[in-house]
């Protein structure tokens, strides 16, 4: 890398750290507006709601990168503009395509970062964060209905009344069908506990089989339990589809598909982790037809100006494809992948006119 890329990359990507910065804690307030009304709820203090935000951080740096990336770099290029340090730079003879690949480099770099943290640091903080916050204003992980949480194992249906933070589950009931659906036998437990060794070991079971010569009910102390349904599929419900890491997705959507159940939301969450770094470079292309403006024409503060609202649009149009495919049924990729593939055309078309001009 030249003298002149390297310090392009370093104005560049010190914007870009700049605004990732105002961003994260002008986010970070608006988090903390939010719990301040479920501060002094149980243990739930002050400190704890302040360790909540902080862990959140990796969740909204995988959120906002692109955003910044192109808010910062306007911010970069503009003012190398406005103190004409870029029209020396094309004096000397800074070809456009220079700029594109170090664009590109810069991009594949946010890229990286993005889909580190994403996969690496995201899903474990998150969890880190519900698991502080139900432990201290609630004892309960989800009841997503009356009648509790709603599984399917096979041909079993399990309802748990209660998941707790440690993954035990409360006031179980496992049905069991056989091959024509008639309902065989019944189970009621009043706790399971994942055990290390890959199974659930049930307390104070009681078994109520159902035949041809009616029902029979036996009670046992504790009962081995063997089933597909495991503290990792049941995390989806402390993290959001979006925050889980890929290996996460790809294993609760292939025992939805096994149970026939709906993966849409899930498979969209999925592609979109994997296509939305490619979000960092097309940012990073969209702002540089900019640089060539008269900086007379939009100064600096216009200039970023601009990269909020593409920003702002991008984030928009991302969110709206999402619920517009869940809704529509488009094709999971379709949904993930439409707002990468608007903005690196209107990236291509912008940069096409300023290689006309």
């Amino acid at each position: 890398m030249s003298i002149l890329s390297r310090y392009l990359a370093g104005q560049i990507l010190a914007s870009i750290g700049l605004t990732l910065a105002v961003l994260l804690l002008l986010f970070g307030f608006f988090d903390l507006l939010e719990e301040m009304g479920d501060v002094g709820q149980g243990n739930y203090t002050m400190a704890k709601a302040l360790l909540y935000i902080a862990l959140h951080q990796p969740g909204r740096i995988h959120e906002l990168m692109p955003i910044a990336a192109i808010i910062g770099a306007l911010f970069a290029l503009a003012r190398l503009a406005v103190n004409s340090e870029f029209n020396v730079m094309r004096a000397s003879g800074l070809p456009p395509w220079q700029l594109i690949k170090l664009m590109l480099g810069l991009g594949g770099s946010l890229a990286l970062a993005i889909l580190i943290v994403g996969e690496l640091v995201t899903p474990v903080a998150e969890q880190a964060a519900q698991q502080i916050k139900l432990r201290t204003t609630s004892r309960v992980v989800a009841q997503e209905f009356k009648s509790g949480l709603w599984a399917k194992d096979g041909q079993n249906f399990i309802n748990a009344q209660e998941m707790l933070p440690d993954s035990t589950l409360v006031n179980i009931r496992i049905y069991q069908f056989d091959e024509r659906f008639q309902l065989k036998a019944i189970q009621a437990a009043e706790s399971g506990i994942w055990m290390e060794d890959g199974h659930w070991q049930l307390k104070n079971v009681q078994t109520t089989r159902l035949d041809e010569s009616g029902a029979r009910t036996e009670l046992v102390p504790s009962l081995r339990w063997q089933s597909s349904i495991t503290p990792e599929l049941l995390s989806v419900l402390m993290v959001t589809p979006d925050r889980m890491a890929l290996h996460a997705l790809y294993s609760y959507i292939g025992h939805l598909k096994e149970n026939r159940q709906k993966t849409t939301r899930y498979e969209i969450a999925l592609w979109a982790k994997l296509v939305y770094p490619l979000a960092a470079p097309v940012m990073l292309l969209l702002a540089l037809p900019f640089v060539y403006l008269q900086p007379r024409a939009t100064g600096v503060s216009g200039r970023v100006m601009i990269g909020v609202l593409i920003g702002l649009a991008f984030y928009l149009v991302n969110r709206l494809a999402a619920h517009l495919g869940l809704l529509n049924d488009w094709p999971p990729s379709l949904s993930a992948g439409l707002p990468i593939l608007v903005f690196s055309s209107l990236a291509a078309a912008s940069l096409w006119l300023v290689e006309r001009r």
